[in-house]
């Protein structure tokens, strides 16, 4: 599903560049350290945490109930923990950097500098982004097949057959990247587990409609045993996840399978039918596939800010456009077909 399909893969591939649990950084004795004591005294050197005067629940050590921290700081979740390994790592960099050593991983990623309260700002920012252009590319596909193409007469629904599944592909599309936004912003279990899932929900539906789409799956009943076996599949794979392990090495192969067949069906798909708009279906997929290029050459952030998953983020804005660009293009060609034959 060109670009719909790229971006799940790339999202689900660049995952595997990032979640060893222990790399170079954190691994480090002397980080380490820091971080234990930082989170028995609340202090690094001169630098004093405010939140270690909490416990990890929010109450006060040796404090009542009551005073528990405010709702809005519990939520950012910046508790002494989080805190700690920050400054730790900004403190190990420094001295990393003072014995001409380049930058190391600490939990599996990259030093970032916050800015306020986001943990990868550029990330963070490029993921809403990538958001509203699914949501304009969403709503000017709505506008065009509910008013500006003719309808049927006799019950004023589209001619285009694929117009409710575009839908829900939009609403789920913008899902992801509403969680891709939160994730970067703040990475903890909760926040990586509904990214995680966002992306292989719209993956494991990309393929159920690139399917239909295909082979021109018309008939409620032919979509139902299409759809079945592969929601089944993507469903207990995302419970698996959640609920029993959160298997990164595996959850990449079935994301690539899926990405990968996806890929195949509409690179034939568009030569074989000689679609109107192949080209532009094309020139997408292949944008996305150097853009894979920026999730395997991944690099340390540039001044602690860009890194090689911020750039990929900043393709997928005009591939998103070029994305729905063609959707609406097969609408009006269908459309058009289709009323042809009627008259």
């Amino acid at each position: 599903m060109g670009v719909g399909l790229w971006v799940s893969l790339l999202v689900a591939f660049g995952c595997l560049f990032g979640v060893l649990d222990a790399t170079a950084g954190d691994a480090d004795p002397l980080y380490r350290n820091c971080v234990v004591q930082c989170e028995k005294t609340g202090n690094i050197g001169d630098h004093s945490i405010q939140h270690c005067e909490f416990s990890f629940t929010g109450v006060p050590r040796n404090g009542s109930w009551y005073m528990q921290e405010p709702l809005y700081l519990q939520w950012k979740q910046l508790n002494c923990r989080s805190d700690c390994r920050y400054y730790c790592m900004m403190q190990s960099e420094y001295q990393r950097e003072k014995l001409g050593l380049g930058p190391a991983k600490y939990h599996g990623k990259w030093p970032f500098k916050r800015v306020f309260v986001f943990q990868e700002p550029l990330s963070a920012v490029l993921s809403a982004f990538n958001l509203l252009m699914h949501f304009i590319g969403w709503l000017t596909f709505f506008i065009l097949v509910s008013y500006k193409l003719p309808l049927r007469p006799q019950s004023r629904r589209t001619y285009y057959e694929y117009t409710g599944l575009w839908h829900i592909y939009g609403l789920l599309s913008m899902n992801a990247w509403y969680w891709s936004a939160i994730f970067h912003t703040r990475d903890f279990d909760l926040t990586e587990k509904l990214d995680y899932s966002s992306a292989v929900a719209v993956l494991g539906y990309s393929l159920i409609l690139s399917l239909l789409r295909i082979f021109n799956v018309k008939d409620e009943a032919s979509r139902v045993m299409f759809a079945a076996p592969i929601l089944a599949f993507v469903t207990t794979h995302i419970l698996y996840l959640n609920f029993y392990e959160m298997d990164y090495g595996w959850n990449m192969k079935v994301c690539l399978v899926m990405g990968v067949s996806q890929i195949l069906m509409w690179v034939i798909w568009g030569g074989v039918t000689r679609h109107p708009s192949r080209f532009k279906l094309w020139t997408a997929m292949l944008g996305c596939a150097l853009a894979m290029l920026l999730e395997i050459y991944d690099f340390p952030p540039f001044h602690g800010y860009v890194d090689a998953h911020a750039l990929w983020h900043a393709t997928t804005i005009p591939l998103t456009y070029l994305w729905w660009s063609f959707i609406k293009d097969d609408a009006k060609f269908r459309t058009s077909t289709l009323v042809k034959k009627v008259k």
